[in-house]
């Protein structure tokens, strides 16, 4: 294959991973749209893995002809532990399979929550390595799609009727219409696109961080006007998703950016004071009105007048549950037997830890568990070292929110967030990682 069909394979291959990250945002609401219309909703939900599975049946090819590309993969220490952490998925699955501990389908879904961002990451990292447009264009990947997200968030705040998605066929067979806090219509909670409140929240992490990134780049008034309403129509949409783990997991996130973005050490300490003066306030408010009803529901997600079971209780119980599985079964259950893939072990018990990390552990124990935090850390690492370039800087501090979310949801089981964010780790880490010579 000559270098001519090679280039412009490669970047046939940037402009159909591009099509999927722009309409990522969108999955949830296309699917449940279009399966009301035509049926087979779950075929429709892996419309992504169809397209991205011919896409790296087509990059792996490339990659076998690529001596140079081959080797600089191999000498990564990323690359191995991306290849154990799938092998061990995989044997501990069948071995599971082969015990009847777990079912076809809990296992081809657990696969697909576990391993499919990872995967991606590798796709995105050998393309962009290749081909320079995905780094040359990112921020319109990430940002037009979003800024369709917010509008539509803040319609659902400001205007449309609270079951407005019911009428493109969400529902109890596919995704609820709508979530309240504590069962209380008064305080609905906006998932906008997205597939519910707490995905939507974690997903406006990472927008928030490159806007705010993005903000002290620019240097005209019109930018600055623009990125800081768009900031402004993020931050209200965060707020009515209700989410308290994407609250803290924002400010983390922002508050690690001040940090690696400001130089000033003045400056540093003057936010840092006015951080500390926040929190006591914010801590004196908390006492102080702890028995209204209406702070109450939304930053307990409970009230005084409530009978039904608290979300803090929910998290607690699957918590201490989970905490028990690693505790007493190292070497874990087998992959689908933890996390939304459960559901599909009928002989075998449901187990939510609600914990993305906890998850991980119940389904490949510890080892498992250690090679995926691991990962994290190294593409984490490999972020921080080049934290000047705007891609970078917003994923490095985006994960440090969306990793604290990571710790009461499971986060990564969200396609839409899973695969832009760790799609976009690729692209940025694409010419540092994999530095192949022509």
């Amino acid at each position: 294959m000559n270098n001519s069909i090679t280039t412009k394979l490669t970047h046939a291959l940037s402009l159909t991973i591009a099509f999927v990250l722009v309409l990522l945002p969108f999955h949830a609401f296309l699917t449940v749209w279009l399966s009301s219309i035509f049926g087979h909703y779950t075929l429709l939900r892996l419309w992504k893995e169809i397209v991205l599975l011919a896409v790296g049946l087509v990059a792996v090819g490339l990659l076998f002809r690529d001596r140079a590309m081959r080797r600089a993969l191999i000498k990564q220490r990323l690359f191995w532990l991306v290849a154990g952490y799938t092998l061990l998925l995989l044997a501990l699955g069948f071995i599971s399979l082969a015990h009847h501990m777990v079912s076809g389908k809990a296992l081809a879904y657990g696969m697909l929550d576990d391993s499919r961002f990872v995967l991606f990451f590798g796709l995105c990292l050998g393309v962009a390595a290749r081909d320079s447009w995905l780094k040359k264009h990112w921020t319109a990947i990430i940002l037009l799609p979003a800024l369709v997200v917010v509008i539509f968030g803040l319609l659902q705040i400001l205007l449309l009727p609270y079951n407005f998605l019911a009428h493109f066929g969400y529902g109890a067979n596919t995704i609820a219409p709508y979530q309240t806090v504590n069962s209380n219509l008064h305080y609905v909670r906006i998932q906008s696109t997205l597939r519910g409140a707490n995905p939507l929240g974690a997903y406006l992490i990472l927008i928030l961080a490159v806007i705010a990134s993005q903000l002290m780049r620019v240097r005209t008034n019109r930018s600055r006007l623009i990125y800081s309403l768009f900031g402004v129509g993020v931050l209200v949409d965060l707020f009515y998703t209700y989410s308290r783990s994407a609250w803290v997991g924002a400010l983390l996130s922002l508050a690690c950016l001040g940090l690696v973005a400001i130089k000033s050490k003045g400056l540093k300490q003057r936010l840092a004071l006015s951080a500390a003066v926040i929190l006591v306030i914010a801590t004196g408010v908390t006492l102080a009105l702890r028995h209204n009803n209406r702070f109450e529901s939304i930053v307990f997600h409970t009230s005084s007048h409530s009978v039904a079971t608290t979300s803090d209780q929910n998290h607690k119980s699957a918590l201490t549950q989970g905490l028990d599985d690693l505790a007493h079964q190292p070497f874990g259950h087998g992959t689908g037997t933890a996390g939304a893939a459960s559901v599909y072990n009928l002989d075998g018990p449901v187990r939510i830890a609600e914990n993305y990390f906890v998850q991980i552990g119940q389904e490949i124990g510890w080892l498992g568990l250690a090679i995926f935090i691991f990962i994290n850390i190294f593409v984490g690492v490999a972020l921080w070292k080049v934290r000047t370039e705007p891609l970078a800087q917003a994923l490095w501090v985006s994960l440090i929110g969306i990793s604290f979310v990571g710790m009461l949801s499971n986060v990564w089981a969200d396609d839409t967030l899973s695969y832009i964010w760790w799609g976009l780790a690729g692209i940025a880490l694409s010419p540092h990682l994999l530095k192949a010579e022509g």
